[in-house]
């Protein structure tokens, strides 16, 4: 299920064998030297932009706290001190232009941007074969595409690169819009390059394109565009939904036929396992290592169940028992990323970035209130076990909508971007965590000081 993992660990190391591979412009910055001249070199290069992925900056890490935690659906805990300080002022809204996992998530990101530039302005000139070269470059727009998608909701005005940076070169930002714009035309590029599924598990697919560009198009506002793309996905991708929920979760249930896109980890002892066990697992929980609690369910969170909701106990834990002592504690835990780790911080567990129930909650946001448009919630509700909605249930459709989407998708790095797109992110979090009043929610986060020192001209987001 994970071979592609095999040559990501053999990409990484020849890429880190050779002094020139990339050249350190600024920090956020790679320009590739002369490594690319046949097929072999440019699959090396692509699997080490889907390394990045696993970053801290990334998926890692940085992520699901600017992405989920930021929301109303986590918060930090009781611990707040050490690395836990960056999180908690993340969540509370009051980190500054210094916090660590802002700068990280710039540079992880703009490293595989980078990594995907090198390959996108050297592939054309390279003799290989035709249908191996167009799956690169749709791999390579799609990885690129999906940090720019993340760092434009996060940071709003940013430098949108498309070539290699060049030394000396001045860097300009661009807004939001200017970079969703980019990505509508990349991603389709992308979906028309890549193939329906691939024996190669791991990569990029035209679904997966087609579910970042929807999700795109959703943020911009172009609803009827989006409907398209997502009827798309739902006819021709052949994705389907899991009889269980529970079933979507651990790693034996990795890359299924409801996965459309998933960072892709493996423990072992080779520096390729993920940290999410060990990260939200409460302390004492486990058998290998420390379980620090971090990116823990909110009681609002908690609440936001429905009685009998099947997603519930596959989603989020509130209570457990210390394995050395029998001693039951009373607290929130996401259990989606459980797994039993051979040592700390090396879980097999995958992050899953897009999955299909995502596709038929946008769909239903894109079409608007209707009967099928309920029609596609209750198709997610169903599974959940729980009774349809309509139309004379309590509440908004857009209300009704927004609170399926968090718990069918809680902690997977929606949270943040749905408050953002539906325009209540104040209210929501305001009504979450009151300690945070609604003049203190910012829907963008600062751009690194690092970044503001090395490029003058760049203009900081404000409080």
């Amino acid at each position: 299920m994970k071979k592609i993992i095999i040559s990501l660990i053999i990409g990484i190391i020849v890429a880190s064998c050779s002094d020139n591979f990339t050249d350190i412009a600024p920090t956020s910055n790679r320009n590739g030297a002369d490594f690319y001249n046949n097929a072999n070199d440019f699959i090396f290069g692509i699997n080490a932009s889907y390394a990045g992925l696993q970053d801290n900056g990334v998926y890692g890490r940085a992520y699901w706290t600017m992405f989920e935690m930021r929301g109303d659906n986590t918060d930090q805990g009781p611990d707040q001190t050490g690395l836990a300080r960056a999180f908690t002022e993340i969540n509370a809204f009051t980190e500054d232009a210094l916090n660590e996992q802002l700068d990280a998530a710039w540079i992880g990101s703009y490293r595989v941007i980078a990594n995907s530039n090198v390959i996108l302005e050297r592939i054309e000139s390279v003799e290989m074969d035709a249908t191996l070269k167009n799956r690169i470059i749709g791999e390579a727009l799609f990885l690129r595409s999906l940090m720019y998608y993340h760092l434009a909701l996060a940071y709003g005005n940013i430098p949108l690169q498309l070539v290699s940076f060049v030394p000396g070169e001045v860097l300009t930002q661009v807004d939001a819009n200017t970079v969703y714009n980019q990505l509508v035309t990349d991603l389709e590029t992308a979906e028309e390059n890549l193939l329906i599924s691939n024996s190669d598990v791991g990569r990029a697919t035209k679904g997966a394109a087609a579910t970042l560009l929807a999700k795109v198009l959703l943020t911009m506002g172009n609803n009827s565009e989006a409907e398209t793309v997502l009827r798309r996905i739902i006819s021709n991708y052949n994705y389907s939904l899991l009889n269980n929920y529970a079933d979507l979760w651990g790693a034996a249930n990795e890359n299924n036929a409801e996965s459309i896109f998933e960072v892709q980890f493996i423990s072992g002892g080779i520096s390729q396992g993920s940290a999410f066990t060990n990260d939200f697992s409460p302390s004492g929980f486990l058998q290998n290592g420390q379980g620090f609690g971090r990116n823990r369910p909110t009681l609002a969170m908690q609440n936001a169940y429905e009685t009998n909701d099947q997603r519930f106990q596959a989603s989020m834990g509130t209570t457990w028992e210390n394995p050395n002592d029998g001693v039951i504690t009373i607290a929130n835990y996401v259990r989606k990323y459980e797994s039993n780790p051979p040592s700390e911080n090396d879980s097999d567990v995958n992050f899953v970035v897009f999955r299909y129930s995502d596709v038929l909650l946008m769909l239903a946001e894109a079409i608007g209130e209707s009967a099928e448009s309920y029609g596609l919630i209750n198709q997610v509700r169903t599974r959940a076990g729980l009774p349809d909605i309509d139309g004379s249930t309590p509440g908004t459709f857009m209300e009704k909508l927004l609170h399926e989407r968090q718990v069918e998708l809680a902690f997977e790095n929606h949270r943040w971007p749905d408050l953002k797109r539906f325009g209540v992110a104040a209210q929501k979090i305001n009504e979450a965590e009151p300690f945070i009043s609604q003049s203190a929610v910012r829907n963008l986060f600062f751009i690194p000081q690092r970044e503001m020192d090395i490029n003058p001209n760049f203009v900081q987001n404000s409080n």
